[in-house]
C-alpha cells in the first residue's frame, strides 16, 4: 500500500489495517451480517473535545474500505467544545458490524486528541493575557503527528514546524557538528541560496555568550533560548531588542510557563503539549 505520511486519510487507512487485519472475527462470529444498530459517543471526563472531524473520516473510510453502506451520523458537539461528563458528542446508526469495526480507532483517536487539546488549553490559560505564542514541537508519536498537531491547534496553541522539511532549525548538535554558530548559520544561508528554498532559520542558543554571537552574525529569523534561567532569559530578550523573534524552550510546564512568558519572549515551545497529555475518557455505547 503506497501511502503519504502527510495525508490524514492514508494514515487512517493504515490504522484500520493495523486493527482489523483479515477481519473483525469477534463481530463476524457473533453479530448477524445484516444487523442494524445505534451507538452514541459518550464523554466521561471534563475537557476540550478534539477529533470529531477525524472520527467522521474514520467512519467514512471504514465503510469505503469494506464496501459497506455509510453510517448515518448525527453530530451534536464539534471540535474545540468544552465538554463535561455525560455529554453526547454524536450518534451513529447503521450496520452493527461496521460500527464495531470503527469503534476502537474512533476512540483511540478522539481520546488522545481530546487529551492533548485539553492540556494545551490549560497551559494556554496560564499565559492567555500576555502577548506570547504557545508552540508545539516535533516530540510527537510516530505516524500520529498530524493528529496530535491538529489537537494542539484545537486547544488554542500554534503549530511550530511540522517536520525537518519546512524550516531550518539549527540545534546544539547542528552547531557543534558544523564547527560553531557562525559556520552553522553561514552554511545554512549558502544552502538556501544554492537550493532556492524559502525557509526560515532558527538557531538554538545555550547561554548569553551564544546570544551575543548570533546578534553579531545575524542572518537568522528566530533565536531559541534553551534552558535559560528566568534572569538570563529576560536579559537575552533585552539584548535582542526585537531584532529577531525569540523562542523559549526547555522545562516548560504548568509551574514555569507564566514566569517564562513574563520575560517578553515572543514564543514558548513545549514538548509536554504532546508527550505529557493524558487521554480524555470517552466511550462508544450501544443504545
Amino acid at each position: 500500500m503506497e501511502t503519504n505520511p502527510h495525508e490524514l486519510r492514508d494514515l487512517i487507512r493504515l490504522a484500520l489495517l493495523e486493527d482489523i487485519g483479515d477481519g473483525d472475527h469477534s463481530s463476524l462470529s457473533s453479530v448477524p451480517e445484516n444487523a442494524k444498530n445505534r451507538a452514541k459517543l459518550l464523554v466521561k471526563q471534563d475537557g476540550i473535545l478534539a477529533g470529531v472531524d477525524v472520527a467522521l473520516i474514520i467512519l467514512e473510510e471504514t465503510a469505503a474500505y469494506y464496501n459497506d453502506p455509510p453510517l448515518a451520523i448525527d453530530v451534536l458537539l464539534s471540535d474545540g467544545t468544552s465538554v463535561k461528563s455525560g455529554d453526547i458528542v454524536f450518534t451513529v446508526a447503521g450496520n452493527a458490524r461496521l460500527i464495531l469495526k470503527a469503534e476502537r480507532l474512533v476512540l483511540n483517536m478522539m481520546q488522545r486528541m481530546s487529551g492533548i487539546a485539553t492540556y494545551t488549553n490549560q497551559m494556554l490559560k496560564l499565559i492567555g493575557d500576555l502577548p506570547v505564542k504557545l508552540l508545539d514541537t516535533r516530540k510527537t508519536t510516530p505516524n500520529f503527528r498530524l493528529f496530535e498537531k491538529k489537537a494542539v491547534k484545537i486547544g488554542g496553541a500554534v503549530n511550530h514546524r511540522m517536520g525537518l522539511y519546512d524550516m531550518i532549525m539549527l540545534k546544539d548538535n547542528h552547531v557543534d557538528y558544523a564547527g560553531g554558530i557562525e559556520a552553522a548559520i553561514t552554511n545554512a544561508r549558502k544552502y538556501l541560496e544554492r537550493t532556492g528554498k524559502n525557509l526560515k532559520i532558527e538557531i538554538e542558543t545555550r547561554n548569553l555568550n551564544e546570544v551575543d554571537e548570533v546578534l553579531r552574525i545575524g542572518q537568522v529569523d528566530i533565536i531559541m533560548l534553551d534552558n535559560f534561567s528566568i534572569e538570563d532569559m529576560r536579559e537575552a530578550v533585552k539584548r535582542i531588542g526585537g531584532r529577531f523573534e525569540t523562542e523559549a524552550s526547555g522545562n516548560i510546564n504548568e509551574k514555569t510557563i507564566r514566569a517564562v512568558a513574563e520575560t517578553g519572549v515572543t514564543g514558548i515551545s513545549s514538548g509536554a503539549l504532546t508527550h505529557q497529555a493524558r487521554s480524555l475518557d470517552l466511550s462508544l455505547k450501544a443504545f
